[in-house]
């Protein structure tokens, strides 16, 4: 392992800080290094790999359309995609769907419809978004322009113009923003990397009311709390309300790399060929591992799942901070879950990876759960085990 390791650093352009783990193959909810170590995996790829490792289930869809067709373009159609499209359409409760590679892209191409809706209501193209201070929306420039973390975006200005941002779960702070060339309101319904902090009641319905009294644009980023991770198909679902334009990826292809963002059919009809485009989005492919994605959900009652183990996993952590006074508290919902330390957490999740149990981070002093859903109270109680000793 060591020496893949000397050899990565060679090769690859040093983005990542990683850590010195070379996984080679899963199985289930564990993971296995190059030496044949075993550990618990409670990171699921970063809220990807939502039905574990080496399902035969999901791997047939796979190979199966490997021997069928993998890529056409957007020239023309394929079936695959048109299956998976309906099937989101179906989830989402929205009109349209337009498939891309990731999740940032998704988020650039929601940016994009929402100006075009304004510019197409409008005639011009001096629209405004407000976004949330701590957000974390991807790592291109558009993307970025939106992520309300300033260490992700100094060495990377000038950004995208037209962004101003407002503080989470702080409906005045939103209304102070509001003017006539609001455009768009973007926000994830669960913020993933500035700490897991679920939108409150009043904030999210109070947005949503902002956006149709306004004519506004409402956009969820929902790339990781999405897709059944927190006891709901969408996080939004928890509100009753539904957003103009919802992101999606990360466990919407659960590894391979897909993403979508999926419209109602007002902001929707803005979109006009040659407005925007991807080469391999929604090839047969991809779109072969949403559909059998969203097949495994309903025939193996994943939602039902996620709500019955989740509610142990929150007890079993509660119990944590009640234990030690170096934790201050646990937030989330459903399968995406953190525990706020009063220092660092990187020296834990080291430990944790020594002992066994991969878990991440989100900021300095947050330690992220975000497990697989198809875990059992048996793998929680042997996360917890691993993690105190690891404590």
């Amino acid at each position: 392992m060591k020496n893949y390791i000397n050899e990565a650093d060679e090769v690859l352009m040093q983005a990542y800080s990683r850590f010195p783990i070379v996984f080679d193959y899963g199985k289930g909810v564990n993971l296995y290094d190059t030496d044949g170590k075993e550990y618990l995996d409670f990171a699921a790829g970063i809220a990807v790999f939502a039905f574990g490792y080496g399902n035969e289930e999901y791997n047939s869809a796979l190979k199966d359309q490997i021997d069928k067709i993998i890529h056409t373009s957007n020239l023309f159609y394929n079936v695959p995609a048109i299956e998976a499209a309906k099937k989101i359409v179906k989830a989402t409760g929205l009109s349209r769907v337009f498939f891309t590679n990731s999740g940032t892209e998704a988020i650039e191409g929601a940016i994009k419809l929402a100006r075009k809706y304004y510019y197409e209501k409008n005639g011009t193209n001096d629209s405004q978004i407000i976004a949330m201070n701590d957000s974390f929306h991807g790592r291109s420039i558009g993307a970025l322009s939106v992520t309300g973390q300033p260490k992700y975006q100094e060495a990377f200005k000038p950004l995208i113009g037209g962004v101003v941002f407002a503080q989470y779960n702080d409906l005045d702070s939103v209304k102070a923003l509001v003017n006539e060339k609001t455009s768009a309101i973007i926000l994830e319904t669960l913020q993933g990397e500035g700490g897991i902090h679920p939108a409150t009641d009043e904030f999210i319905k109070g947005v949503r009311k902002i956006c149709d009294d306004n004519d506004i644009v409402l956009i969820l980023d929902e790339i990781q709390c999405g897709m059944g991770r927190t006891g709901k198909m969408f996080a939004y679902e928890h509100y009753g309300i539904k957003p103009d334009i919802v992101t999606v990826a990360k466990a919407l292809g659960c590894g391979v790399p897909v993403g979508a963002f999926v419209a109602n059919e007002k902001v929707s009809a803005a979109m006009k060929p040659g407005d925007h485009g991807t080469t391999y989005g929604g090839n047969p492919f991809a779109c072969a591992a949403v559909n059998r994605v969203f097949e495994m959900f309903e025939k193996h009652d994943i939602l039902d799942n996620v709500c019955k183990v989740s509610a142990y996993l929150e007890e079993k952590l509660n119990e944590l901070v009640d234990e030690y006074d170096f934790i201050v508290e646990r937030r989330g919902k459903g399968f995406m879950q953190g525990l706020q330390f009063n220092k660092p957490v990187i020296d834990t999740i080291k430990k944790c990876h020594e002992n066994g149990l991969i878990v991440i981070s989100a900021g300095a002093n947050l330690m992220r759960f975000v497990p697989p859903l198809i875990i059992t109270k048996e793998d929680v109680d042997k996360m917890i085990e691993i993690l105190k000793k690891s404590l």
